[in-house]
């Protein structure tokens, strides 16, 4: 069975995912078989896996990292929040319910034997599992029955590091208020201290080390600058959705809608230099844009309603009848279209006008598609023509079921199974195929196609190559936390493991 090491955060947002698929890549550099593991998160941006299995991003980041394909034993349990109290629950990459935050904490401990099989698993296929808590182990109101930090890392029987995020402040008293509230057991569990996201002196920072080391009694294992990365993030707290875009030669407005899915389906975009990325609430945020991109969404109804409310809406229909390409994908699709039904009750309930700018109609039903895919796109006529066959690789996730209204209705995708997807009218183009912008000829001529109708050389921006530029910034991450932390004393914490039974 696999060694086990846990990170653990004070906070949400102090850099475990960034950490943990740090260390998964470092072990991977070193010759080991290393897995990442997340026994429940909470995020709405997802992924499907080959097998057609539902999981959160940030462990297929994760995996990626660490050179393997990503599988769901890697997060067995995912939450996508449908409402503020409550998420639409996946347990083994299939939806199980809709649940209550108080439903699902009084029945999560029931869940244990699916966490405890999963790991078991990975755990036998591998030498090393990295594995990563969420949200702050001192959480005390809802530590009973815990199975995500150190309920789990007891499970596992795994050693914890403690990361703090000093960019917000208070890093020491957050790391030392954490370890204060936690039980003696836990406490013992924790065998290092990280610091994260430093800027500026370290020589400043260091004489607080032991201090704080005197007052927790566990080593400080060093600070990790903030580091010029661009990886994905996995939910709609994400600092990208609030920073001002880079000025571009190319301006994109991306919907920010409230339950705003998969806007990882744009980070290929945003990694382009003269391509500015904006993501919008208000309608003009970004004068005269050369497209909008309209993302996925857990609560579509609920999503159409709050743009109707604030004029997003009729800005987007005016930029449409001004010839302004407005690009779809999953439930910004659904919303371009005449009307969305949801007879069940998979959202609100009932029917709903679409924005009308496609002739499509989509049902809501309870059974979710999910699937890997590939496809190529028809032969278009007008604006998109220059997109015409070129290849696109990604994945399908929805519940809805979408079909035209007309039969002269144009398809946008011809996918591998002999199935249509998508529609295109006019400026308008709508699909279910999730990492759209991912396949790098289809990036370069989208963005050639605004070029051009901008009287701008094709030439003037080139897409990246996504996959490779991932690569590159696995390696620089590794790279940055073996300079500035004790890898040393890490794997010597590693083999060491613990004894959770010890008084």
């Amino acid at each position: 069975m696999a060694k086990a090491i846990m990170i653990q955060g004070t906070m949400s947002g102090s850099g475990k995912s960034l950490l943990t698929a740090a260390l998964c890549r470092i072990f991977h550099q070193d010759g080991y078989r290393v897995a990442p593991f997340k026994s429940q998160n909470m995020a709405l941006n997802s992924f499907i896996t080959k097998e057609g299995l539902e999981m959160g991003r940030a462990q297929v980041m994760q995996a990626e990292a660490a050179g393997i394909e990503p599988s769901v034993l890697m997060n067995p349990i995912l939450l996508k929040p449908t409402t503020d109290c409550g998420s639409q629950v996946i347990v083994n990459g299939k939806p199980m319910a809709t649940m209550s935050a108080r439903e699902y904490f009084r029945q999560k401990r029931d869940l244990l034997p699916v966490i405890q099989a999963s790991f078991d698993e990975l755990s036998a296929q591998n030498d090393i599992i990295v594995m990563e808590g969420a949200g702050s182990p001192a959480e005390i109101n809802l530590k009973q029955d815990d199975i995500v930090n150190m309920g789990m890392a007891k499970l596992a029987h795994a050693p914890v590091l403690l990361v703090g995020d000093i960019d917000r402040g208070g890093v020491f008293a957050s790391l030392y208020g954490t370890v204060a509230l936690l039980e003696p057991d836990e406490r013992r569990l924790i065998r290092g201290l990280i610091i994260n996201k430093f800027r500026g002196d370290e020589t400043l920072l260091t004489p607080g080390y032991p201090m704080l080391e005197k007052l927790t009694q566990i080593p400080v294992l060093g600070s990790i600058p903030m580091m010029p990365l661009d990886l994905e993030e996995e939910d709609s707290v994400s600092d990208r959705l609030e920073t001002p875009s880079k000025d571009g030669i190319l301006k994109l407005a991306v919907i920010r809608l409230p339950r705003i899915s998969n806007f990882t389906d744009f980070h290929a975009l945003e990694r382009i230099d003269g391509v500015s990325v904006t993501y919008v609430t208000q309608p003009n945020e970004v004068a005269n844009p050369d497209a909008i991109l309209l993302p996925g969404s857990k609560n579509t109804i609920n999503d159409l309603m709050w743009m109707r409310q604030n004029g997003l809406e009729a800005w987007i229909k005016k930029q449409a009848d001004q010839e302004t390409p407005v690009i779809g994908i999953c439930g910004g699709y659904q919303m371009l279209g005449e009307w969305i039904h949801d007879p069940d009750h998979q959202e609100a309930g009932g029917s709903i006008r679409g924005l009308g700018l496609l002739p499509i109609t989509t049902t809501f039903y309870s059974e979710k598609m999910r699937t890997q895919t590939t496809g190529i796109v028809s032969n278009l006529e007008g604006m998109f023509a220059t997109l015409s066959g070129k290849q696109v690789v990604g994945y399908q996730i929805h519940q809805g079921r979408t079909v035209g209204t007309k039969e002269e209705a144009h398809p946008f995708l011809s996918l591998s199974d002999g199935t249509l997807d998508g529609c295109v009218e006019g400026s308008v183009l709508g699909t279910y195929l999730h990492g759209l912008f991912d396949s790098t000829d289809f990036c370069q001529a989208f963005l050639s196609m605004l070029l051009v109708r901008k009287g701008l050389s094709q030439t003037t921006l080139s897409a990246l190559d996504y996959h490779a530029e991932k690569e590159r910034q696995y390696d620089l991450l590794a790279d940055t936390v073996r300079k500035h932390l004790d890898i040393h004393q890490i794997y010597s914490i590693l083999w060491e493991g613990v004894d959770v039974c010890k008084d």
